[in-house]
């Protein structure tokens, strides 16, 4: 990301603009749609600080971040709060607002098709794992008929691992007492190859959940703009499940 914030001064405060122009009022009369990101991240900013206009604000931050909302939403708390005229309250609005936006998409997981590929696995989760900056590790569990009864996160971790506990998996397919499993977990790095951990581990949990007559469907790695499917790329631990 780009150096952040400096200040320089605007030649009207946004009260002083005419009302058709402010995003308020502009939001009210128009509709959501009529507004940029600036003005919308500006609503969220609230306020500014002496010269320098809640627009202003929404402006520099956005051209520190390549007018990149993705970018914008990989700043931590710490990266926003330092920025003078945000400060922790409004990093955590502007964090709270883009959580917000990713959770809309969970709406797709509440939805009963059947989840037989790994297309469909992506494009319903994915969410979970936008623009983490550590590891984290989910199940998802399946009935017989493949749909999902439930998605549960197992793990945190760091940069580049996270531990996982095949106890604490078992422990949630036997509490849901479902049939199937779909393992997931993400690669900050971006990196879409599986470490040899990953495949060890995918071969524990695929041994364990035999023991009690359930099955791996499929071992996903998450990053921002894809993914890697275990089952798609043959990988013996799965096929041996």
């Amino acid at each position: 990301m780009n150096s952040l914030i400096s200040d320089f001064p605007t030649p009207r405060r946004i009260k002083d603009w005419d009302v058709a122009d402010r995003p308020r009022e502009k939001f009210v009369q128009q509709g959501r749609q009529a507004l940029s990101d600036t003005e919308l991240l500006a609503l969220l900013i609230g306020h500014g600080y002496k010269a320098v206009s809640a627009i202003d604000l929404a402006r520099q931050l956005l051209g520190a971040c390549s007018n990149d909302l993705q970018q914008l939403s990989q700043l931590s708390l710490a990266q926003l709060s330092a920025i003078k005229g945000i400060g922790q309250a409004k990093a955590i609005t502007i964090a709270a607002a883009l959580e917000l936006g990713r959770r809309r998409k969970e709406t797709k997981n509440r939805q009963s098709a059947p989840l037989m590929s790994s297309r469909q696995i992506y494009e319903s989760y994915r969410h979970l794992f936008e623009d983490l900056p550590h590891e984290e590790f989910y199940v998802v569990l399946l009935n017989r008929a493949m749909r999902a009864m439930g998605c549960k996160r197992i793990s945190m971790g760091g940069v580049d691992t996270a531990t996982v506990d095949p106890r604490r998996v078992m422990h949630e397919a036997l509490l849901a007492q479902c049939s199937f499993m779909i393992l997931m977990h993400n690669h900050p790095s971006g990196s879409l190859v599986p470490s040899q951990a990953d495949r060890k581990l995918t071969g524990k949990l695929v041994q364990a959940a035999k023991l009690f007559d359930m099955g791996i469907t499929d071992h996903l790695i998450f990053t921002n703009q894809a993914y890697y499917s275990f089952s798609d790329n043959n990988e013996t631990c799965l096929l041996a499940a």
